[in-house]
């Protein structure tokens, strides 16, 4: 049913790449704190940077609990399931690293990604893997894909350069578990 992988090979990068959605999940280290996992629209926003590591663009949202949990203890997963086709799931675990659109590094990390970078991309999630693993998925429901939402990039757009970094400052500033965010 479950497999380890040796890494990312070609076959699972063009799987990966086609994948409409991933969900990305952290955890603080206090057994009170809240576990998250974010789903996220594939726009062209994942990559695979080696066998080991990928990455992926973090958009600007109401939230800051991955970057927060990340800058706590660096643990992350990042789970893709197939909706359509062969039943799959996927599961790339390891140490994670965010760089910040003010960080000299992320325009270089930008270039992974097919699609413009747009206004609201606020990082770029890297996780750096120990853990490639693929099992069954057949629990997985069977679902037609329609298309990615257009809301958030009409919003990022409307808000503009100033209008996100304010937004961060008043709502990404700390996480949930008042954990430090942005």
């Amino acid at each position: 049913m479950g497999s380890l992988e040796n890494g990312i090979s070609d076959e699972l990068t063009a799987w990966l790449l086609k994948q409409p959605v991933f969900f990305v999940t952290t955890a603080p280290l206090d057994a009170n704190g809240h576990v998250n996992c974010s789903p996220k629209g594939n726009r062209s926003e994942f990559a695979v940077l080696s066998e080991m590591s990928v990455a992926y663009l973090d958009q600007t949202g109401s939230g800051v609990e991955t970057i927060a949990h990340l800058r706590e203890n660096g643990r992350i997963t990042i789970m893709f399931c197939a909706f359509t086709g062969a039943p799959r799931i996927v599961r790339l675990q390891g140490r994670g690293e965010f760089v910040l659109r003010s960080d000299k590094r992320f325009e270089h990390l930008a270039r992974n990604f097919t699609n413009s970078v747009g206004v609201g991309a606020r990082a770029i999630i890297i996780a750096h893997l120990d853990r490639v693993a693929d099992s069954c998925g057949y629990g997985v429901p069977l679902m037609e894909f329609k298309s990615h939402r257009p809301a958030l990039d009409a919003w990022s757009i409307k808000q503009g350069e100033s209008g996100i970094a304010l937004y961060k400052e008043k709502n990404n500033r700390f996480s949930i578990d008042d954990l430090d965010g942005i």
